[in-house]
């Protein structure tokens, strides 16, 4: 290995010319000898600049490069040598792509060169597993530069079978531009550089098409185009605004597969395109776009922050909010299709203001009426609905300014209004199930108590309505896990429940005492066995945990700041507590 380190550029010029008289000499065996001690030779050079780094190295580095470049331009090369090397170089010199923009060149030029020479489906393949190789790459973004470049070039070569050529190689391009938006000094322009380039490539394809198969590949563009959206505003460090040019160039993309902003924020644009291109049996496939739905959504909120991208693919916004004002089952849709930008943590919060925002946009003047057809049947929608009302309480929890949470905790109550009557308990109930936090478990039964106060619920439904309550102050003051509920921790919720339920029993003996029915059997806040349920199982257990409870913390040297703030979160309590204990004696003495 001697030879190698003293001069690269002459063992790499020895062994070219042996591969070329191992072909006349008729030597296959000794070709893919030649070859692989090529590739070792090369590989050795690598580890060499990875270890001593110096400008001489570099040199050595550029030298070699151009005496392969040379090589594979010559006239007289011989084809089935070229193909010998094909299947290694593209992965070997792609390695060295990070050391200057002359080698960078340089690796493009020798890429270019096997594109135009092998045959467009071998080199498919064999560019897409040197990217997936360059994936576990000191530098995958500077090594995979080259590759998608060639494979940009391959796919308009591909004379035919373009679907299937490119459903194999656009997951492998999705997968290392992944990567690359992970890295921390991503180049956001150089990455979306990479992507549209293979994006206008096979929009090329597309062009070319006139059957079925152009239908696919089209539907392909489009999840590919909705899938670098997410990969690009995830890579986002800064501010958005910054990378508005670069969204605008993807908008056009969206006009030629037929996708529209409303389309996609309902996902049924999505769900178009993948029926299409993945069918009912390729489940697989469908995991190469993990973040559809993301993108999909992020697609109308770049149209929402700049009016520039919504221009750009001839998109009026305020007609998509209008219809999803007007139409319940859209806008349902649309709350599933924001949740994945409300839960997701890697997007700037900027992202996530702009969909709140969006939220009380196409929420506002939205009555709980227009949602309670019972010609619409909204159970398929309640899970979406469920997933973005968590999403949406993580939010309220975690902004970084108070006028954020202010207008996240307006979208909150106007979602949960425009659910339907008889599934609204349902979601709530899920929420304060799943609930970690127990101030949030306070603001949504706060929010139950609320929609009792202003009768927004019909009084068709006011017969379930006190069972729902009736759970719903179980679930914290009788936990499912047993026993009683933690104190002090989980004193915001505590208190939420009994001003719940004392709410309820005011409530209801206000209603019976004007003589209003509210339901067939009565009021099941204020039947016997439920009071008497509620102050033997909940009522009782609970003063007596808060009364200990208070004591010790008495008991303590006054001066300790914690337990002074135990006494302070328990008081309320006790005062709510003792408030509930006497109303529900004075219903049981009515009966």
């Amino acid at each position: 290995m001697s030879s190698v380190t003293a001069s690269p550029s002459r063992r790499v010029r020895e062994l070219l010319a042996l591969c070329f008289s191992s072909v006349e000499a008729g030597g296959n065996r000794e070709l893919e000898s030649l070859v692989a001690e090529l590739v070792n030779c090369l590989n050795s050079l690598y580890e060499n600049v990875v270890l001593n780094a110096s400008d001489e190295l570099e040199n050595d580095v550029i030298e070699v490069l151009d005496e392969i470049l040379k090589v594979l331009s010559s006239p007289q090369v011989d084809q089935d040598v070229i193909d010998a090397l094909s299947f290694h170089l593209p992965k070997v010199t792609s390695k060295f792509v990070d050391l200057s923009g002359r080698c960078l060149h340089l690796v493009e030029e020798i890429v270019d060169r096997f594109v135009e020479a092998c045959n467009p489906r071998d080199m498919l393949s064999i560019l897409c597993e040197a990217l997936d190789a360059a994936r576990c790459s000191h530098s995958p973004s500077t090594c995979s530069t080259p590759l998608l470049h060639g494979l940009s070039k391959v796919f308009i070569s591909i004379q035919r079978r373009h679907y299937e050529q490119l459903k194999v190689a656009v997951p492998i391009v999705l997968n290392i531009l992944k990567d690359i938006s992970l890295e921390t000094d991503v180049q956001v322009e150089d990455l979306f550089d990479k992507a549209l380039g293979i994006a206008f490539s096979i929009r090329d394809v597309s062009s070319r098409l006139n059957n079925e198969e152009e239908a696919k590949v089209c539907c392909l563009l489009g999840l590919y185009v909705i899938q670098i959206t997410a990969i690009l505003s995830v890579s986002i460090r800064d501010k958005a605004a910054s990378c508005i040019p670069l969204v605008i160039q993807l908008e056009p993309f969206l006009t030629y597969c037929g996708l529209t902003h409303l389309g996609l924020i309902t996902g049924n644009d999505t769900e178009k395109l993948i029926s299409t291109v993945a069918g009912d049996d390729d489940d697989d496939f469908v995991t190469s776009f993990p973040d559809i739905n993301l993108g999909a959504s992020l697609l109308l909120i770049w149209a929402k922050i700049s009016h520039e991208v919504a221009e750009a693919a001839n998109a009026a916004l305020g007609s998509d909010v209008d219809e999803l004002q007007s139409n319940p089952v859209k806008r349902w849709q649309a709350y599933g299709m924001l949740k994945y930008i409300l839960s997701s943590v890697d997007l700037l919060w900027e992202f996530r203001r702009h969909a709140i925002e969006f939220l009380l946009d196409i929420t506002k003047g939205v009555t709980s009426s227009q949602c309670n057809d019972e010609q619409i049947d909204c159970s398929h929608y309640t899970p979406g609905i469920y997933a973005a009302l968590q999403a949406v309480t993580l939010v309220i929890m975690y902004a970084p300014d108070a006028d954020l949470r202010k207008k996240t905790f307006e979208a909150l109550k106007r979602v949960l209004s425009d659910i339907p009557a008889p599934h609204r308990f349902d979601v709530l109930r899920a929420l304060v199930t799943n609930s970690r936090s127990p101030s949030m478990t306070a603001i949504l039964l706060g929010l139950v108590k609320d929609s009792m106060s202003e009768s927004s619920l019909q009084a068709t439904d006011c017969a379930t309505t006190d069972t729902h309550v009736i759970e719903l102050v179980e679930l914290v003051l009788r936990p499912p896990e047993g026993g009683p509920p933690l104190l002090p921790d989980q004193s915001d919720a505590v208190l939420g429940a009994l001003n719940l339920y004392r709410f309820a029993l005011l409530f209801e003996s206000r209603e019976c005492e004007a003589g209003k029915e509210r339901s067939k059997v009565g009021s099941e806040i204020l039947s016997k066995k439920n009071l008497e349920k509620a102050y033997k199982e909940w009522l009782l257990p609970l003063r007596t945990l808060v009364s200990c409870s208070i004591a010790e913390s008495l008991k303590e040297d006054h001066d300790q700041e914690s337990s002074l703030g135990d006494v302070c979160l328990l008081n309320p309590i006790e005062f709510v507590l003792y408030r509930c204990i006497e109303l529900v004696e004075e219903r049981l003495k009515s009966h």
